[in-house]
C-alpha cells in the first residue's frame, strides 16, 4: 500500500470512530505507551483533516468490519484502486451536497439579516453594520493595512482571531478575499465594522481549510492604520 492509499485509508477509518455513533463516542483512553499514543495521533489527526469533508452517513458496522479485515489480511470485496476511486467520488457527492446546503444556509441568513436595523447592504450582496465611525484616511485597495478582527461562520463558529492572539496583522488590501478588499475600502482608520460576507466573496465553493465550500462568513474588523505611506498621502489628497 502507497502512502496515498495509507492516508485515504485512515481518514475513512477516522470518520467512523468520530461519527456520533452508539459506542463511537470515546474519547478519553490510557495511552501507556509509545504504541497507544501514536495510534490516538493517528486517529485525531486525521479526523481532524476530515471534519470538513462532508461526510455524514456512516455505517459503523462496515467500518468495524473494513478495519478488522485489514488487519487480519483478509480479502476486500474490491482492490485498492478500486476502493479508492469508488471513495473518491462518494467523497466528492458528499463536499457537492454540503457546499449547497451552505450556500442556500448563506443566502436565508443573508436574506433575514439585511431586515435588522442597523445593515447595510452593497451592490455586491455584501452587508456591514457600523460599530464605531473612523475619522481617519480611507485606504485604497493598493494599500498595506493594520487591523484586528475576528471571523466566525454563520453558525457562530469562530474560525479565526487576531483579538484572541492579542496582536493586529498586517496584508496588502488587494491581497485578501473580495468581501474584505470591498469592505475595507470604504472603512475610515479608527473604524470598527462587523461584516457579513456572501460565499462568493469569500472563499467559494472550494473553501479553505477550516472554512467548508461556499460558507458565508462574519468577520468584526477594527481598522486600525494604512501602514504604507505612499498610500496613506495618496488618499488624503
Amino acid at each position: 500500500m502507497n502512502a496515498k492509499n495509507l492516508i485515504l485509508g485512515l481518514s475513512v477509518a477516522a470518520i467512523g470512530l468520530s461519527s456520533c455513533c452508539n459506542t463511537s463516542t470515546k474519547t478519553n483512553v490510557s495511552l501507556k505507551n509509545e504504541a497507544d499514543t501514536a495510534s490516538f495521533y493517528i486517529g485525531y489527526m486525521y479526523g481532524s483533516n476530515i471534519t470538513g469533508n462532508g461526510i455524514e452517513e456512516i455505517n459503523m458496522d462496515a467500518i468495524i468490519a473494513g478495519m478488522n479485515s485489514a488487519l487480519q489480511k483478509k480479502d476486500a470485496p474490491a482492490d485498492m484502486m478500486q476502493m479508492n476511486m469508488f471513495l473518491q467520488k462518494y467523497t466528492q457527492k458528499a463536499m457537492m451536497a454540503k457546499a449547497e446546503k451552505a450556500l442556500k444556509a448563506g443566502e436565508e441568513f443573508l436574506a433575514a439579516n439585511a431586515k435588522k436595523d442597523g445593515i447595510k447592504t452593497t451592490e455586491s450582496g455584501l452587508q456591514y453594520k457600523i460599530e464605531k465611525e473612523g475619522t481617519g484616511a480611507i485606504p485604497a485597495d493598493t494599500s498595506v493595512v493594520r487591523v484586528h478582527y475576528k471571523g466566525t461562520l454563520i453558525d457562530g463558529t469562530e474560525f479565526d482571531s487576531s483579538i484572541k492572539r492579542g496582536e493586529p496583522v498586517e496584508f496588502p488590501l488587494n491581497r485578501v478575499i473580495p468581501g474584505w478588499t470591498t469592505a475595507l475600502q470604504q472603512m475610515p482608520v479608527g473604524s470598527k465594522w462587523e461584516i457579513f460576507i456572501p460565499s462568493d466573496q469569500a472563499y467559494g465553493p472550494r473553501g479553505n481549510g477550516s472554512i467548508g465550500p461556499n460558507e458565508t462568513l462574519i468577520f468584526e474588523v477594527e481598522l486600525l492604520d494604512i501602514v504604507t505611506p505612499d498610500a496613506k498621502e495618496a488618499d488624503q489628497k
